[in-house]
């Protein structure tokens, strides 16, 4: 009598890539900026589509924001901040410290990061939920969403531990376009919603 040992079944897994992976490739060329792709726990995740008002709304900050932030404080646009070691988002806008170097030899971390901006129209849920609590959890201590399609600011601060394992903030505010709010660091000048939304 013949009998054979199977081997369990065993289902598809996908394949998880640390920051260290993540920028090997980039070192390969298998990766290019072209590409528009961000490391988002550990997953290669395309970036969505932008349209003209997700540009318009981005023209206006960088017009607006180095005013208020001036050499206090560096402004970046789209690039990477290294949250963990296997996330390395690449958000609108971020406000970080100053460091001599300009992050020559490392991008910021979350200790570095003062406010991340994300502007959001096809893109507002994912940026609600998984953007979000990838924020909280790394403690990064303001999330700004600027809501295209509600034309609102929404305001979050306090990031925590939400339930066990699942990471959100703990204060939320809806600020509307034709209000003014304050950068936090930043409280002495103001920025003006409306000078940031595209006309619609």
């Amino acid at each position: 009598m013949i009998t054979t040992t199977g081997h369990p079944a065993s289902s598809p897994q996908p394949v998880r890539f640390t920051v260290q992976d993540y920028h090997r490739l980039v070192e390969l060329g298998f990766l290019n900026e072209d590409d528009h792709i961000e490391l988002i726990r550990g997953e290669l995740v395309r970036m969505a589509a932008k349209g003209t008002a997700h540009e318009s709304c981005l023209r206006r900050l960088l017009r607006v924001l180095p005013k208020i932030v001036g050499d206090r404080a560096t402004l970046q646009c789209q690039s990477p901040i290294t949250i963990a070691f296997d996330g390395e988002p690449e958000p609108d806008i971020a406000i970080v410290l100053n460091r001599e170097d300009d992050y020559a030899s490392a991008h910021p971390t979350p200790a570095d990061t003062l406010l991340v901006i994300e502007v959001a129209d096809s893109s507002l849920e994912y940026d609600r939920t998984v953007k979000l609590s990838l924020y909280a959890e790394a403690k990064i201590p303001h999330y700004w969403l600027l809501n295209l399609s509600d034309r609102t600011l929404e305001v979050y601060s306090e990031p925590a531990e939400v339930t066990l394992g699942q990471f959100g903030y703990l204060s939320k505010r809806i600020i509307p376009t034709n209000s003014v709010v304050q950068l936090p660091q930043f409280p002495e000048q103001v920025l003006e919603l409306a000078s940031i939304f595209p006309n619609s």
